[in-house]
């Protein structure tokens, strides 16, 4: 997923920041991995606790081994980085490495944590997984939509929206509003949708290995369901979202025109959907759910552009927004039968004449929403006010990977024209020996 995440990002930045957003995607999974082995993982399944974890045995492994231990902590540690990932890209080319490195750290360490506990720890108030669960069944988030993306995008649109837009995104050098948004081109398309192409085989390392074990009664059944929920999405997503962009410029104006990042996000936002329910919809539902998740991302990122809000990869639109629809469709269409085969709890969406599912997922989505902006907007604003958050308007201009990290990513220098000349001097000299010969 990581390598995912930062071949996407790469590609949809400008050339002069690949460096940077390059080393940050790296130090996600660095400082992921450090801030969750040493509090982020108790805090996160701690026992004794209902709203954070209360024992010490998981602070730094202390009192934590064996294989299956050490699996359980590097399968959670995957999901806590990527939720950091996610923020990376929206600040992306104007955020300071000293910023990045502090939220980085305190989201995995605790604020994403308390998100967890909540909802996948068995003592968490909204886990389904709980002795007494929250109307008989919990909130269903089988490997993340709201857990892992929504967290992710609410921290990236707080950030997003305190940082501000990138220079020229929105307003001229005088600070005056431009008639038309500019947007930057990615600097390599190969690489986004190679990116993609990663994260979507990824994803199924996230939703089938979120049966956690294979081997038992029905565990097979359940992970080939999410295999294939998971594909069916991500199809329906980026086919909706290409074309629903394609009509919307039919219409506006008045010719056709295919877009491949719509189609690659479009997959992406169909992915984040599905990763609530992948164990709890049938294959008709995973249809839908992709189809509507191209809808919302296509709209979402229409909507943050309106706002003036600038996402330099889209990762809002496609992992806040569509990360609340996939925990929405888990309260229509989740099925009783597959409910009651994966979690052992009586219920079912809406489809299915139940309301419990829905009214626990919409629970949910408030609770993420105001835990998470609650605490990194303070946080956000206070680096903001430090001048820890924000770079140089002139470094900005030349780019980041100049100034913060020796230079820029590609050489692009050219061979010095008298080499060439003399080059050529050499290859004629060469040819007119040959014709005299």
């Amino acid at each position: 997923m990581q390598c995912g995440f930062a071949m996407l990002c790469a590609g949809s930045v400008r050339q002069k920041n690949v460096k940077n957003i390059m080393l940050k995607n790296l130090l996600d999974a660095c400082g992921g991995a450090l801030g969750f082995w040493s509090i982020g993982f108790a805090n996160a399944y701690g026992t004794g606790g209902k709203f954070i974890g209360g024992s010490t045995d998981k602070f730094f492994l202390n009192d934590y081994g064996g294989g299956a231990a050490h699996i359980d902590f590097f399968f959670q540690f995957t999901f806590a980085a990527t939720a950091a990932t996610i923020v990376a890209g929206t600040v992306a080319e104007r955020c300071k490495m000293q910023a990045y490195l502090l939220y980085s750290v305190f989201l995995t360490a605790f604020v994403y944590p308390v998100v967890v506990h909540a909802i996948w720890n068995g003592e968490g108030f909204l886990a389904a997984a709980n002795e007494n669960p929250l109307s008989g069944v919990g909130m269903i988030d089988f490997a993340g939509s709201g857990v892992v993306h929504m967290t992710g995008g609410c921290t990236a649109l707080v950030a997003a929206i305190v940082l501000g837009p990138r220079v020229g995104r929105f307003y001229d050098a005088d600070g005056k509003v431009l008639a038309e948004p500019f947007t930057f081109p990615a600097h390599s398309v190969a690489l986004q949708v190679l990116g993609t192409f990663i994260l979507w085989f990824g994803w199924y390392g996230f939703n089938p290995g979120s049966t956690l074990a294979i081997s038992g009664a029905g565990q097979g059944d359940t992970a080939a369901l999410c295999a294939v929920t998971t594909t069916l999405s991500a199809a329906t997503g980026s086919i909706t979202a290409m074309f629903i962009d394609t009509l919307i410029g039919m219409c506006t104006e008045g010719h056709a025109e295919y877009d491949i990042t719509m189609a690659m996000n479009g997959a992406l936002g169909g992915l984040v959907a599905i990763t609530a329910n992948c164990a709890v919809v049938e294959p008709w539902a995973a249809v839908l759910i992709g189809l509507i998740a191209g809808i919302v991302y296509v709209f979402a990122s229409k909507l943050l552009v309106k706002l003036k809000i600038d996402d330099a990869v889209d990762a809002v639109p496609v992992h806040f927004f569509c990360g609340m629809w996939g925990l929405v469709a888990t309260g229509i269409f989740c099925s009783e039968d597959l409910l009651l085969a994966s979690y052992d709890r009586v219920g079912g969406g809406i489809f299915y004449g139940h309301g419990n599912v829905l009214g626990n997922e919409l629970l949910g989505i408030m609770f993420i929403i105001g835990w998470t902006a609650g605490i990194m907007t303070p946080f956000f604003i206070l680096i903001n006010w430090l001048g820890l958050f924000r770079v140089d308007a002139t470094e900005e201009r030349v780019g980041l990977d100049i100034s913060h990290h020796k230079g820029a990513a590609y050489d692009m220098s050219r061979p010095d024209d008298a080499d060439i000349d003399e080059m050529k001097e050499k290859r004629s000299a060469t040819a007119h020996n040959r014709e005299v010969a």
